[in-house]
Order: C-alpha cells, then sequence, then structure tokens
C-alpha cells in the first residue's frame, strides 16, 4: 500500500527525542519498523530553522546536520515554516492568583508547521498521492484535515503518536484516524540513522553532542 508520511518535526522533537539519544532518527526506518507492511512512498517533514539561543550556540548547525541526513531519504521534502518572537506580558511563576507579578517575556512560537502539513496533506489526497496516510504528531490541530482525508476522501489516515505521557496524548486523534500507534522507544533505538553518511556534497557525522 503506496503510504505517505507526515511529520510534525517539532512536535515529534519535543514529545519523543528530547533529552534522549534518539534525535538521529531515520523517519523511513521508523515507520517501516512499526508498519512493515506499508510501502513508504513520500515523507514530508514540516519544521522551522531554529535561532542560536546564548546557551546552546551549536543549535542550529546541528538542526541542518540533521535535515541533511533527511534529505538522502528518498522522496523525503523539507518544508519549513517560521519562528516569531515578540515581548508577552504573563504572570510570574508561583505569585498570586488574585494580584500576580506581571514580568515581560520574550516569547517563541513556531508558526506555519500545522497550516502547512494539512494544506499538503489534502492537495496529496485530493490529488490521489497515496493510498494511505500516516501523520507522524501529537497536535490535536490536525483532528479535521485527518477527517476529511478519511471521511470524504474514503482513504485510510493513520496517526503515529510521538507523546509518551499517556495523559497528554490528544485523543480526538485517535478517535478520528483509522489507524493509531505510538512511537515506542524500541522503535526509536531501530530507526536510527548509521553514524556516518554520505549524499552529493561528501561524507559527514552524526553531531557528537546533542
Amino acid at each position: 500500500m503506496r503510504t505517505n508520511i507526515y511529520v510534525d518535526g517539532f512536535n515529534l522533537y519535543y514529545c519523543a527525542l528530547k533529552g534522549t539519544p534518539y534525535k538521529w532518527l531515520n523517519i523511513k526506518a521508523l515507520v517501516e519498523y512499526i508498519f512493515p507492511r506499508n510501502a513508504v512512498n513520500r515523507i514530508r517533514y514540516f519544521t522551522a530553522l531554529v535561532k542560536p539561543p546564548p546557551w546552546d550556540p551549536q543549535k542550529p548547525q546541528r538542526q541542518q546536520v540533521y535535515i541533511r541526513a533527511l534529505k538522502t531519504l528518498p522522496n523525503l521534502s523539507v518544508h519549513l515554516g517560521q519562528f516569531r518572537s515578540h515581548s508577552r506580558e504573563m504572570p510570574l511563576a508561583g505569585s498570586q492568583h488574585v494580584h500576580p507579578q506581571m514580568v515581560q517575556v520574550l516569547y517563541t512560537e513556531e508558526k506555519g508547521s500545522d497550516v502547512n502539513l494539512a494544506t499538503y496533506l489534502l492537495l496529496d489526497g485530493f490529488r490521489r498521492d497515496f493510498d494511505a496516510a500516516i501523520v507522524i504528531s501529537n497536535d490535536s490541530d490536525l483532528v479535521e484535515p485527518i477527517k476529511v482525508v478519511r471521511c470524504e476522501l474514503g482513504l485510510p489516515m493513520g496517526v503515529l503518536c510521538p507523546q509518551a505521557n499517556t495523559q497528554q496524548i490528544a485523543r480526538a486523534l485517535r478517535q478520528v484516524a483509522s489507524f493509531y500507534r505510538p512511537v515506542t522507544r524500541s522503535a526509536l533505538r531501530a530507526g536510527q540513522f548509521p553514524q556516518t553518511l554520505t549524499d552529493c556534497h561528501g561524507t559527514f557525522h552524526r553531531p557528537n553532542t546533542w
């Protein structure tokens, strides 16, 4: 069954990869480990380029190396959103609820990935680019496009949920999906790239620290 994969990159990272040794993740290998009967037709990876925080100036370079690794996979495309930062007044943690102490914080949010993912999922569905699709995300904002593809287009829709904390799983996604699986530690372990990869620009390696 021709299967397209739609990856919410930041959701996958923060739900399943942050703080683990499994960040060098081969998306195709991960999906094939969990769904061995599905033939991966296309992978769309949605993310945004990070900016270097003062405490981790090498963060953008590591992300670029990982994106380079992803691009060694056949039929994989990277779709970029953007980060937006603005000042916001928010209550200080631990202050009283009635008249909380307010502080100005620099609030950074990623914009565009969920909309881009939904757009390409629907576009590919209407084009009949796949026989089934799998969304890797725990974002309940994707419920409606998943429902449209499944109910209006009659195409099977799977959700591969990266959220390890069962209390934070978006249950609405599970309810609208044709099939549903969690991203397990064993699957992450099995789905790693080799330490060294080669592309048209030469040989490169997994970052030493992450």
